[in-house]
């Protein structure tokens, strides 16, 4: 029963450094597609930088804002 325990935690630190490291992957992808659109911004409009990066409409509206 010991030895199944182990093998268990050892199974869910794995699956829980898995979704870390997807979670930080998604994350940094996010984040580059922010910065191209706010490099955008001054000479594309909210359309074409929303097809191109794959940022929501309302989000490219939003970086406009700031």
């Amino acid at each position: 029963k010991k030895e199944g325990l182990k093998e268990g935690i050892k199974e869910g630190i794995k699956e829980g450094i898995k979704e870390g490291i997807e979670k930080g992957k998604k994350e940094g992808e996010i984040k580059a597609k922010i910065e191209i659109a706010k490099n955008l911004i001054d000479i594309l409009d909210d359309e074409t930088i929303s097809q191109k990066t794959g940022l929501s409409i309302e989000e490219v509206k939003n970086l406009r804002d700031c």
